[in-house]
């Protein structure tokens, strides 16, 4: 069942991306295995896919652990508490949740420990909603500028979730001001590469949406495994 959501969730992502005139090769899909036991993420390993997304640290570093031998690429994509930040930078390859230059220094500090190029995102509330982590639209690029000043991390491009909606069209306007965010930011210099600004959007109801609003990363977790208990 694994292997069949995989293929289907590729074709979705080859579609989406031919309606706007990108190949299929520049959305990379996270796997978000949450919540998922090791025999679910070994068949979606066995089925090719490399590159898997956890919210909680306890949970990831068994899983990592178990599967030190594969090579994968593991994201961070859960609210990262400043203390967990030395496990977090020892774990991931990735951290999609850079919202505050406290937590920006402090795996910036584990990272240079670790003589580890660590990659993040910069996690933007583009819904503005109290009850989300995210630094404002407006306040973005204060915290890159302070990110590139204080410290080595590489910062990829920009994380986000729209508010929850049963229709994903409802999403569109939310992606659409993710992306040109992006593309104003990029003018700034202030990503690792601004020729090439990376966008983590879409879930599992609306990815095939953020993908034609520019998504190139799409963290999908339900399509692929299904419900979660």
């Amino acid at each position: 069942m694994t292997c069949d959501n995989l293929q289907t969730i590729e074709k979705n992502i080859a579609l989406a991306a031919e309606r706007c005139g990108r190949s299929a090769d520049s959305v990379q899909l996270v796997a978000v295995s949450k919540r998922k036991d090791l025999e679910v993420i070994q068949q979606a390993i066995s089925c090719g896919q490399q590159v898997f997304g956890e919210n909680y640290l306890q949970e990831a570093e068994q899983k990592i652990t178990a599967l030190k031998n594969k090579k994968l690429c593991w994201h961070f994509i859960g609210h990262l508490q400043s203390n967990k930040a030395r496990i977090a930078a020892e774990l991931f390859d990735v951290i999609e949740t850079v919202d505050r230059i406290k937590i920006a220094r402090a795996l910036d500090r584990h990272a240079v420990a670790l003589d580890k190029d660590l990659r993040v995102f910069v996690q933007v509330n583009i819904g503005r909603e109290n009850q989300k982590h995210g630094v404002l639209p407006e306040d973005a690029e204060e915290l890159l500028v302070l990110i590139n000043r204080e410290t080595q991390l590489k910062v990829l491009g920009l994380m986000g979730m729209p508010p929850y909606s049963n229709d994903p069209e409802d999403a569109r306007r939310y992606f659409r001001e993710l992306k040109q965010l992006s593309d104003r930011l990029a003018g700034k210099k202030v990503f690792a590469d601004n020729t090439d600004v990376q966008l983590s959007m879409g879930m599992s109801a609306d990815y095939m949406v953020a993908i034609e609003e520019g998504a190139t990363l799409v963290r999908v977790g339900t399509a692929l495994f299904g419900r979660r208990a």
